[in-house]
């Protein structure tokens, strides 16, 4: 429509990106998903096969697939992943008892070829719960530290509140300009 007539003219086609949000069922991605789209979060369902929204974010179109998180979907992540451009993880930071399984996932996912090198951010939820753990100790028990094929980055956030959402949102889009470059 117009605004593809005005882009074409100004010369600054909006580019497209394929991000995939992933974490375990109670995680928050539904949660997260909806507040990037500036939706109502109120009312969440879990998600039983997968959620697509398209966000525009610092002059980027982001095409993002929520896909569901329980244990019986997660072998089908894998099959999502192709021609993906930022993985989004998030983690329950109350969910104590879950770290280590969260932890696992990551690092198998991590290891598919289909993400050798995409950038990760990792939005450490539900940090407006007094029991959730800080970023920095999220960060150390997932070992991100040791991940060095790619960019990443942790993020506290309440993706209920929005807070640290935008600080995630930014990183996301210096990742991009830095590719570009």
């Amino acid at each position: 429509g117009l605004l593809s007539v005005i882009q074409r003219l100004k010369g600054s086609q909006e580019q497209e990106l394929r991000i995939v949000l992933l974490g375990l069922d109670n995680a928050g991605k539904t949660t997260l998903l909806k507040r990037l789209a500036c939706e109502e979060v109120s009312t969440i369902t879990p998600t039983q096969g997968f959620n697509i929204k398209s966000v525009h974010s610092h002059g980027f179109k982001l095409n993002v697939w929520d896909i569901g998180g329980q244990r019986s979907i997660r072998p089908y992540w894998r099959k999502y992943l192709g021609s993906t451009d930022l993985l989004i993880y998030v983690i329950d930071s109350a969910d104590q008892k879950r770290l280590e399984e969260t932890g696992q996932e990551l690092a198998e996912l991590t290891e598919e070829e289909s993400l050798t090198g995409v950038p990760l951010l990792v939005f450490a939820n539900k940090q407006d719960l007094v029991t959730a753990a800080p970023a920095a100790e999220i960060a150390e028990g997932l070992s991100l530290h040791t991940y060095r094929d790619r960019e990443w980055q942790i993020q506290a956030c309440s993706a209920l509140s929005g807070e640290g959402v935008q600080d995630g949102m930014n990183w996301i889009s210096r990742q991009i300009m830095n590719r570009k470059k």
